[in-house]
C-alpha cells in the first residue's frame, strides 16, 4: 500500500487497483512513474517521507480517457428572480496501478529493475 501524490491530489494505492483521477497526458496502455510517493507500508513496516521516501515509485498503466459524472452548479439571488444552472464534467484518467516499488524490492513480492 502507498500514498501518492497526482496532480495535487493524494490518493491510497495498491497493487492491481484501478483509480481514477485530474487528467493526465497519454493515450491508452501508456506506462507511467508516479515518483512522488508519500507514504509505503508493508506489512507492520510504514515508511513515511519528509516530503517524499526516496527510491520509493509507483507504476502504472492508462486504461481510458473518461468524463466524470455531470455536476448541476446553481446560482440563485434572493428577491431578484436571478437563477442560473450550470453543468460541469471533470475529465478523468483511469489508471491501473501494477507496482509499488521500494528502491530494489517491491511490495507485491517481485524483483524490482
Amino acid at each position: 500500500m502507498a500514498i501518492v501524490r497526482i496532480g495535487g491530489a493524494q490518493h491510497k494505492v495498491q497493487p492491481g487497483q484501478e483509480i481514477a483521477v485530474d487528467s493526465l497526458e497519454g493515450d491508452k496502455g501508456r506506462k507511467l512513474i508516479l515518483e512522488q510517493v508519500l507514504l509505503v507500508a508493508e506489512g507492520e513496516k510504514v515508511l513515511v517521507g519528509q516530503p517524499r521516501v526516496t527510491g520509493a515509485k509507483v507504476q502504472a498503466v492508462i486504461e481510458e480517457q473518461v468524463r466524470g459524472k455531470k455536476i448541476r452548479v446553481a446560482t440563485y439571488k434572493a428577491k431578484s428572480r436571478y437563477r442560473k444552472v450550470k453543468g460541469f464534467r471533470a475529465e478523468l484518467t483511469r489508471l491501473k496501478v501494477e507496482a509499488v516499488e521500494v528502491g530494489e524490492k517491491n511490495v507485491n513480492g517481485k524483483a524490482g529493475r
